[in-house]
């Protein structure tokens, strides 16, 4: 799809939107593996308990500001906070420079605003809440026919390729090994990427996610010396390959065609 011409000042509006929705994120995040409510209380130190005035409350600029502490007990502010502000705006400017208002940028911004509560939530707990993938496999479903990328059917071979390929995987893993290596978590999650990018996004996305958990997860093993016992959360790593997908994906397949036909 061409690239179409959005004003300036449209591009500055959606990043400070999607800041804003990453700094909604950030309360998710932190709350929900916890099973609090998201709307109450409002937020607050989780040091000292006492409520964030709404001008210290202002994404991205406040962490500055405040220099990463706290304004009444000093204490440190995860850098979490900025980091997924900062990451859910910028995905959301690169994904409107590249469609506008086309419906693609709602599905792909809806889709990488999964992975990054996906991704957060995994690195803290090791877990993912099924609320997530598996409403975002039926949403993946929905947007297929809605979608200029993908069509119905290819979504739905994306899911049960997705869903079943880590379900194999992990049943092999156990038998071999006796513990689990793959939680139903990850297989949920890869299900919901091939229900938004079909068949050629879980492959994609499996085989960039297998290199970058590799690479990281031997760099791991050598620094806590627990060897094939260390616990390193997957989630995070497909998250990162299906949003690769949704960059580079198409041109990684026609680089590769052309140099296997050629």
């Amino acid at each position: 799809m061409t690239a179409p011409a959005v004003p300036v000042f449209q591009q500055i509006a959606v990043f400070l939107v999607g800041c804003c929705l990453g700094s909604f994120f950030n309360v998710v995040i932190h709350r929900l593996p916890k099973q609090e409510s998201i709307v109450r209380p409002g937020s607050h130190c989780p040091h000292c308990m006492q409520p964030i005035a709404a001008y210290n409350n202002i994404p991205l600029l406040s962490y500055i500001l405040l220099r990463g502490r706290c304004s009444h007990c000093s204490e440190p502010i995860s850098f979490r906070y900025p980091l997924v502000e900062g990451i859910t705006g910028l995905l959301a400017l690169i994904l409107f420079r590249r469609y506008g208002w086309h419906p693609q940028f709602f599905i792909e911004f809806l889709f990488v605003c999964l992975l990054v509560l996906i991704t957060f939530v995994d690195l803290d707990t090791l877990t993912i809440p099924d609320v997530f993938s598996l409403a975002g496999i039926v949403v993946g479903l929905g947007c297929s026919f809605f979608s200029s990328s993908i069509s119905w059917l290819d979504s739905l071979l994306g899911v049960l390729l997705g869903g079943g390929f880590f379900y194999l995987i992990a049943i092999g893993y156990h038998y071999f090994r006796h513990q689990e290596g793959l939680g139903g978590g990850d297989i949920k999650l890869l299900a919901m990427i091939g229900a938004f990018t079909g068949i050629s996004g879980v492959m994609f996305t499996v085989l960039t996610a297998s290199i970058s958990g590799t690479l990281v997860g031997l760099m791991v093993m050598r620094r806590s010396r627990k060897g094939l016992t260390t616990m390193l959360p997957f989630g995070p790593f497909l998250s990162l390959g299906a949003v690769c997908y949704l960059f580079w994906g198409q041109q990684f397949y026609a680089w590769y065609l052309s140099k296997v036909i050629g």
